[in-house]
């Protein structure tokens, strides 16, 4: 069976095409500047060239349209008919409390999606022009939708009610929701295959670490706390997100500006983070390159960034009482080797002990590693997440009538034999560039 993904922003569409019964992505990319003059695709198919072209694409609709013309060219394509796709799983962001697990899009769960739109103003209508686009360019196949915050549905009242106003909650759905829940649940799913343990006996702290970032207490399988909350703005340093503040910030502000609510909104999410703090960069490389040669902004953002995650991670160790495994996923979080040291160092007393020439040596997107000395009671893994085969996963069980929760379901990368096959083969660049990569990995599978 042929599955597409679709992850639709407001101004771009990322895709993959998966073969489920050989386990291999048949091809992925990116449509960006959607809605916006030069929108342009990125394309790979797997064993062919990656190609770059320029396409108009005033909607979301054309964007489907053109990776769909892209999937069966004859000559960079990677299928003879768009009729081999047998569905589409969506991401969506936010699904608030209506959605504790994915569904199969019908007109109601369509509406539901709307009826919160303003929760995630930012995310939920490009995610909604998304699955209409989809469903009007292939109307005679199943359209799915993989919730972000579906993962975070088993947090306690403690950890996402907010002090305020108790009628917020229940009259507008005020409260933390949580996000990057696919990522999380891939994640502790292959904790608990590292640890070889069963994964409702294993509690971990999962930082998933990127332009957007946020981090996840994972007790006993399940999330009982996390960064984020009714948007994705709380929490740790990001990209352009400013993270945790004293709320009164922004009506101090405003005052002093005389802005209004949406021009603080735009800087809260769009020009803080690291972006506000060092005025010029979000890419974490030209961060610590600027840092190398002096920036003492770019060296800040970097200290800073890494002291908000250690304390969350104290926070959450203090939370979950045993710890078994602390990962780290996303961009940063797999090739930010700076970060992780800075986290990590003088954690011994919450038992979490590092090696750093492990650390030095953990890069890549293709492979799990572990960085945490052997003596180490708190195992200190990175494993590169894969959304993507979630929401696979997800689509096919739904379309199949295997789907339950996750805490009733297995997925087919718990196997502790499980391979990436597409990873695999990548790997072997990354293991002939980095010295000491191959003496630290968990993955694939050690006979």
């Amino acid at each position: 069976m042929t599955i597409l993904t679709l992850n639709c922003g407001s101004s771009s569409v990322k895709y993959q095409l998966y073969d489920w019964d050989n386990k291999v992505i048949l091809a992925a990319g990116i449509v960006e500047r959607v809605t916006q003059p030069g929108s342009v695709i990125e394309h790979r198919s797997t064993g062919k060239e990656e190609i770059t072209r320029e396409h108009a694409c005033p909607t979301h609709k054309e964007a489907i349209q053109l990776i769909l013309e892209t999937l069966v060219d004859s000559e960079y394509g990677a299928l003879s008919s768009i009729d081999e796709i047998r569905a589409v799983g969506h991401r969506v962001v936010h699904g608030g409390e209506k959605f504790a697990r994915s569904v199969v899009v019908d007109g109601h769960v369509l509406d539901s999606f709307k009826a919160i739109q303003d929760l995630a103003p930012l995310h939920n209508p490009a995610n909604i022009l998304g699955i209409t686009s989809a469903q009007e360019v292939m109307p005679n196949i199943p359209h799915c939708a993989i919730m972000d915050t579906a993962w975070h549905q088993t947090m306690p009242k403690t950890s996402y009610m907010y002090a305020l106003p108790y009628k917020w909650y229940e009259d507008h759905a005020v409260r933390r929701y949580g996000f990057h829940g696919t990522s999380f649940l891939y994640c502790a799913k292959r904790a608990a295959v590292l640890l070889g343990k069963d994964p409702f006996e294993t509690n971990v702290i999962i930082a998933h670490i990127g332009n957007g970032s946020s981090i996840n207490a994972v007790k006993n399988g399940v999330s009982v706390d996390t960064s984020m909350g009714l948007t994705p703005l709380e929490g740790l340093i990001m990209g352009t997100r400013s993270g945790d503040i004293d709320p009164a910030i922004p009506f101090f502000m405003m005052k002093k500006l005389g802005l209004s609510p949406d021009e603080m909104e735009t800087i809260l999410n769009k020009k803080s983070g690291v972006l506000g703090i060092t005025e010029k960069y979000v890419d974490r490389r030209d961060i610590e390159m600027a840092a190398a040669d002096g920036d003492k902004k770019a060296q800040l953002s970097i200290d800073m960034e890494s002291y908000r995650l250690k304390k969350y991670v104290g926070a959450y160790a203090a939370a979950l009482g045993r710890v078994d495994a602390l990962v780290f996923t996303a961009g940063v979080g797999e090739r930010g080797p700076q970060v992780r040291e800075r986290v990590c160092k003088e954690m011994e007393h919450l038992g979490i002990k590092v090696d750093m020439n492990k650390n030095t040596a953990s890069m890549t997107r293709y492979a799990e590693t572990e960085l945490s000395t052997p003596d180490s009671p708190v195992k200190v893994f990175v494993i590169p997440t894969d959304e993507e085969l979630v929401m696979t996963e997800d689509t096919y069980a739904l379309l199949e009538g295997t789907y339950k929760d996750h805490t009733e379901y297995t997925y087919y990368f718990q196997n502790p034999n499980y391979v990436n096959k597409s990873r695999q083969e990548a790997l072997k660049k990354d293991l002939a560039k980095r010295p000491g990569l191959d003496k630290i990995l968990v993955y694939p599978p050690k006979k």
